[in-house]
């Protein structure tokens, strides 16, 4: 048995699974799902561990164990990682497949700062932690034991299902690309059903019902900027008027003051009109009128006050990195900082480009990073939404159904560009301020993840109805 499947056994092992005390019965698909969590977490995947191909070697193997043919299970080797396609084959319908996609990478973590060690699954208080929990590995488990229980009942849907897993989605997107280029045939659908969806449901912060949950058709993309200043320099006991840390500060102060243009699409405004109904105050009312008055700038300027959603309104650049001069006792020669812009769908790199430079004045430099191509938003498709209302319902009853947009990026954006609609439909519901992605102790509720079974069955077969026996 190979080391990553003894090291998640150990968790399953050592762990009573129990909230406020009490024993959760489990079922074997949750305690199938449960001990695969365990699994993904114990191997560190992040950038430069090696852990991907091991984790798409082991999938491999547990498809194959559960009856998928070898011809329907591709690995892809991408460098120093890979992407894992598993075709589940359904009725000759002619309807085209449907992708579940998700990534198995996770951003890197240091035991000494989380104060446990961060690959291995622990329960506590309730809460699954560990790396990777909700970005996105829980669902991958969910994913992975809900397409291996439905092949066991003899489940046929009505087209092809293909999972598609991918390997660094958290850096370069290599997987991705590389599938979508020169695995077309492998992953061809009529649209994607993306995992990485960050806990769309919302809980509520003080009782903890489900209030909403939240369908990503739209996301940002993200872009690099740097902004330069030179000068001739000198000594710095004969300062002069053109300093390049100080010309680099005014240009700061400006893009600080600078509010890109307003933006809008159907799922942005959706967002609005949802969410503004479960806010109370003005912040709500603000939300439910920006929805149906795009010109009612008072309302945007009082969403734009909260982080959480300036982002649904408009590209955004933020500055994170400074650096200038050359020596303590020298005029600096140059100065540079490092702009983060999320840039709104319908607009291009060269867009900000000229707006920065317009912002920052002639004599500041603006440079771009890696040029990007931000995606096209989806259609807001309403068998989708309806379908995951039926899941969400059956899961979770009384949460809303909205769409989105993120202010973050997925693999779903490389999908888009090649022409697969993808809609981000991760089931797992957190509290706001238990959303630790990318941080210390990454956790998901336990509930929730016992949840997600029943949600992702329910929204396959919603999609892709078991197939009529043959006659």
């Amino acid at each position: 048995m190979p080391e990553f499947f003894i090291r998640g056994l150990a968790f399953i092992m050592a762990a009573t699974i129990s909230v406020s005390g009490a024993e959760l019965p489990r079922s074997g698909s949750e305690k199938a799902a449960l001990q695969l969590l365990g699994e993904l977490v114990a191997e560190d995947t992040s950038l430069g561990h090696g852990g991907v191909p091991k984790v798409t070697a082991a999938l491999a193997a547990r498809f194959r164990a559960a009856g998928f043919p070898s011809a329907d299970i591709t690995i892809i080797p991408v460098l120093d990682t890979a992407a894992l396609v598993v075709r589940y084959r359904g009725a000759r319908s002619g309807k085209p497949p449907i992708d579940l996609i998700a990534h198995l990478d996770v951003v890197a973590a240091r035991a000494e700062d989380w104060g446990r060690n961060p690959f291995e699954l622990t329960n506590e208080n309730g809460y699954l932690i560990g790396r990777g929990t909700l970005d996105v590995k829980g669902e991958v488990a969910l994913l992975v034991t809900t397409l291996i229980d439905l092949k066991s009942e003899g489940y046929t849907p009505s087209r092809d299902l293909i999972l598609v897993l991918t390997g660094d989605e958290e850096t370069t997107g290599d997987t991705a690309e590389a599938l979508v280029t020169d695995h077309r045939n492998l992953i061809d659908a009529e649209f994607a059903l993306n995992a990485d969806n960050l806990g769309g449901g919302t809980l509520d912060e003080t009782d903890g019902r489900p209030l909403l949950f939240r369908v990503q058709g739209s996301e940002k993309a993200s872009a690099r900027f740097v902004i330069r200043t030179r000068n001739a320099g000198g000594h710095s006991s004969q300062p002069r008027a053109d300093n390049a840390i100080y010309a680099l500060a005014d240009a700061l102060k400006a893009v600080e003051r600078y509010a890109f243009p307003l933006r809008w699409n159907e799922w942005t405004l959706g967002d609005f009109a949802g969410t503004g109904d479960v806010i109370s105050g003005s912040l709500g009312d603000a939300m439910r009128r920006f929805s149906v008055n795009q010109k009612d700038t008072e309302a945007a300027q009082q969403i734009a006050q909260e982080s959480a959603f300036v982002g649904r309104l408009r590209t955004t650049c933020v500055a994170t990195q400074l650096q200038g001069g050359h020596a303590p006792n020298a005029l600096p020669q140059s100065a540079t900082a490092t702009l983060s812009c999320r840039i709104f769908p319908g607009e291009s790199m060269q867009d900000i480009h000229d707006q920065l430079q317009t912002i920052v004045g002639p004599k500041v430099e603006v440079i771009d990073g890696p040029r990007i191509t931000p995606a096209p938003f989806s259609p807001l498709r309403a068998d989708v939404l309806a379908a995951v209302n039926v899941a969400i319902q059956a899961a979770h009853p009384g949460a809303r159904v909205i769409p989105t947009q993120s202010s973050y990026g997925t693999d779903g954006a490389t999908f888009r560009l090649a022409g697969i609609p993808t809609y981000g439909v991760g089931g797992l519901f957190i509290k706001e301020s238990e959303q630790f992605a990318h941080g210390l102790n990454e956790r998901i509720p336990f509930q929730s993840f016992e949840a997600g079974l029943e949600y992702w069955k329910r929204l396959i077969q919603s999609l892709a109805p078991p197939a009529p026996a043959p006659q």
